[in-house]
């Protein structure tokens, strides 16, 4: 298929092309702006320049609902939604550019593989993943703040509250365990790092659904954005519409079961795989911290309790780990002074004492808050 019929097939209507003047404006500033932003990337600013200037940018006009810019590989350009501003054209360039950085193609000019996205013959690979993963590194080079959003009734904290928040708020949790500077090398520069060590951690087949899921979230939104393009297109409500809006309706459970089911085995797969490898009292220390610190990472929903029956028998399971690692001594008497003295066990048992489910986080801070006294 042309390019010609890629652009028509998605609604997209050319209106003018950028001079090269914009052109190497927006590049040169995108290419100082990631290398300030991830120094450690072996990323080169003139390279990156006269790479990011080789792009064609057009002003377009796009439908309803999809992205205010779009990279398309085949011809190697960016189209921006025409109602975008001209002095705003760089701040929605950034995820774009960053696609344009990451393909990999054959000599036939066939995409193989987009970041953490493989392209192959009968299916595409971590598409959300990749989606997500760039919005977050284009979030962090223009320096969003971080803000309370509620999508498809689930409640969390995210630095992209417009583009792929749920993606997003998902993949940040995989930030959070194996490294954000290992998720955004392996982002930008195309390659199995982050897969390998996440997969180190959760194992494959987990990884792989957890990859999967991400993927039907980004498919569902997008099948929501095409029925209600349809629906407008609809002078009267009738039955055609009645059953498309029962397919919305449809689409969005499945999202929030998705996510919920995804962020779960996120939690379950990693801590449930690093409690085995805790080998002294700081790897206890260490563990306890990361999984209190997880809940800032979560999405919740009206009734949501998982994660605070998670922590709640976590803590249980390091009493019993801490009590096997601790020395004990011969003397009966010195025994009772450590256990009374202990930081640990009071910590542990102090749980023991809370549990009435109000929630993930409101018995997840109170026990916190405790033992932090």
């Amino acid at each position: 298929m042309s390019v010609e019929s890629d652009l028509k097939k998605d609604g997209i209507i050319v209106i003018k092309k950028l001079n090269t003047l914009k052109v190497n404006s927006i590049a040169r500033n995108i290419a100082v702006r990631l290398c300030e932003t991830f120094p450690d990337f072996n990323l080169n600013q003139n390279d990156l320049f006269i790479k990011l200037s080789r792009l064609d940018m057009y002003i377009a006009k796009m439908p309803e609902g999809m992205a205010e810019a779009n990279y398309f590989y085949k011809n190697t350009s960016i189209y921006f939604n025409n109602h975008i501003a001209d002095e705003d054209l760089e701040e929605f360039a950034i995820h774009e550019c960053i696609h344009y950085i990451q393909e990999i193609k054959d000599k036939k000019n066939y995409l193989l593989r987009m970041g953490l996205c493989d392209y192959t013959e009968f299916k595409i690979y971590g598409l959300g993943l990749n989606e997500a993963a760039v919005q977050l590194m284009a979030s962090k080079v223009l320096g969003i703040p971080k803000e309370y959003v509620k999508y498809f009734n689930i409640t969390f904290e995210t630095n992209s509250p417009s583009y792929y928040p749920l993606e997003c708020c998902l993949v940040n949790q995989l930030a959070y365990l194996v490294g954000e500077d290992v998720l955004f090398e392996s982002t930008i520069n195309s390659n199995d790092t982050f897969k390998n060590k996440f997969i180190e951690i959760v194992g494959y087949k987990n990884f792989m659904h957890i990859q999967d899921n991400i993927d039907k979230l980004l498919m569902a939104e997008e099948e929501i954005i095409k029925i209600n393009n349809k629906i407008i297109q609809v002078d009267d409500r009738n039955k055609k519409v009645d059953n498309m809006i029962k397919k919305i309706n449809s689409l969005k459970d499945s999202i929030t079961s998705t996510f919920m089911k995804t962020q779960n085995l996120i939690v379950s797969s990693y801590f449930d795989k690093v409690f085995f490898e805790i080998n002294d009292l700081e790897d206890i220390e260490t563990y306890r911290r990361k999984l209190y610190n997880f809940k800032d990472y979560l999405g919740s929903t009206d009734g949501y309790t998982f994660f605070n029956d998670y922590y709640v028998d976590k803590m249980m399971d390091l009493e019993d780990k801490y009590n096997l690692l601790e020395n004990v001594p011969t003397d009966p008497s010195m025994y009772l002074i450590k256990k009374k003295t202990s930081k640990f066990l009071a910590i542990f048992r102090y749980i023991k004492n809370l549990f009435v489910h109000n929630g993930a986080q409101s018995n997840v801070d109170s026990f916190e808050n405790n033992i932090n006294k």
